[in-house]
């Protein structure tokens, strides 16, 4: 099962305060255990919602709102991407992880990815092996091109 997990952005993060380098160093040693157990499928760091948008959709119409935005508590900071065996491995993951806004109260929010056997009717077993197989070396490729440290 592969799992989001969601930092929440802060009054810091929104501000576009970055990571001390002791909490970078923190950061790349839980994400290298991460890798080791075979668990880190991908991770980024996302810049404070003034320097994005959003898109609402009502019907046909669009409209682009141009950040930033008010509810940091409903902003996300950062992500990782997991593969673990089940919620409860994912948390205890979560449970070692450096708090990632240090000084400042926060959430990380764990969510399940849906998998295309969660939808009916299921792929043919050999479109999702293909699909899985693809996956599987387009992730092991990017996390083998960052450095976390």
């Amino acid at each position: 099962m592969r799992f989001m997990v969601i930092v929440k952005a802060t009054k810091s993060s929104e501000a576009g305060a970055l990571p001390s380098e002791e909490l970078l160093a923190e950061m790349g040693k839980f994400n290298e255990d991460l890798i080791k157990a075979g668990v880190l499928l991908a991770a980024e760091g996302l810049h404070a919602s003034s320097k994005g948008a959003r898109i609402k959709f009502a019907g046909e119409k669009r409209t682009v709102i141009d950040g930033p935005f008010a509810e940091t508590k409903e902003l996300v900071a950062g992500f990782w991407l997991w593969k673990c065996a089940s919620l409860q491995e994912a948390i205890e993951w979560v449970k070692r992880c450096p708090n990632p806004m240090p000084g400042e109260e926060t959430e990380v929010e764990v969510r399940r990815v849906f998998e295309p056997e969660d939808f009916s009717p299921a792929p043919q077993p050999e479109l999702r092996e293909e699909a899985a197989e693809k996956f599987a070396q387009e992730t092991h490729s990017q996390v083998e091109k960052r450095s976390f440290a």
